[in-house]
């Protein structure tokens, strides 16, 4: 029954947005942040301010991402992210707005997507404002910390990895190639700011969108939550596809309480039918 009403609120909004997050990336091995009461399932994430005035802080940043991100770059995009492309294909999807900074929306061939938090795909300069593939500052990274090379950590969330205080402590992070400035991965931290412009372009998707669709997310994050608000606000339908609380759950027009999975079945009905 739910992938048919699920079906019909597609058909029914064609063109809708839709807002993914970490439950859409599941299926790919990236763990979520929280389970499905939308509890923390560890220790909270780095926080802006400590990564850009704390040094240590820093190191223990890139220490774990440096052996926690090749799962992140090497993940591929499951059936939802598939879906989702192929929803957009058929004019379904009008515009993904992703929480997630891994990049799989983008590898199942999905066109219109915006970052909201960014990307991991790349790293920028605080004090230059240059530039590099991530890709690359691995490369940088396991040479100056040879050690590393075959390390194994519990992964976890966007890229981290868990690792011992006494391991980080001797690493060695590369700077800014431009001009020996702090490089920060192009992603949000928690306290950290979405960049103006796009929130603009998320605004500018959502006031043409016949419809609003959350999928595989807690909407914990503020950000995500008031683009809910806004569409509510404005009377524009929204739906939650999403298997546990979310914190737009009394806002929703309808909620869908299954796996995100359920949409390449979504997808090939509608193909199907297009």
């Amino acid at each position: 029954a739910g992938h048919a009403s699920i079906t019909q609120f597609i058909r029914e909004h064609r063109g809708l947005v839709v807002l993914t997050g970490a439950g859409c990336s599941l299926a790919s091995g990236i763990p979520t942040y929280r389970d499905e009461e939308g509890t923390w399932r560890r220790t909270e994430p780095v926080q802006h301010r400590e990564f850009v005035s704390n040094a240590a802080r820093r190191k223990r940043y890139w220490s774990r991402s440096m052996v926690g991100w090749p799962a992140v770059a090497a993940a591929r995009p499951n059936a939802a992210h598939v879906a989702l492309a192929e929803l957009e294909a058929a004019g379904y999807v009008s515009q993904v707005i992703t929480q997630n900074v891994d990049g799989l929306h983008q590898r199942a061939g999905q066109r219109s997507v915006i970052d909201l938090h960014g990307n991991l795909d790349g790293v920028t300069c605080l004090d230059c404002g240059g530039r590099e593939p991530r890709r690359a500052l691995q490369d940088r990274l396991l040479a100056a910390n040879p050690s590393f090379e075959h390390r194994a950590a519990p992964a976890a969330p966007d890229g981290d990895a868990d690792l011992d205080d006494a391991s980080i402590a001797g690493l060695q992070i590369p700077d800014c190639l431009a001009c020996g400035g702090v490089l920060k991965p192009d992603v949000v931290f928690f306290g950290g700011s979405v960049p103006p412009e796009r929130t603009d372009a998320c605004n500018r998707a959502l006031a043409d969108a016949p419809a609003l669709l959350a999928v595989g997310t807690s909407l914990k994050v503020f950000s995500g939550f008031r683009l809910c608000r806004a569409a509510h606000r404005a009377g524009t339908p929204f739906a939650i596809l999403n298997p546990g609380w979310t914190r737009a759950d009394d806002i929703a027009d309808v909620k869908f309480e299954c796996e995100s999975n359920v949409l390449a079945a979504v997808a090939a009905t509608l193909g199907a039918s297009a």
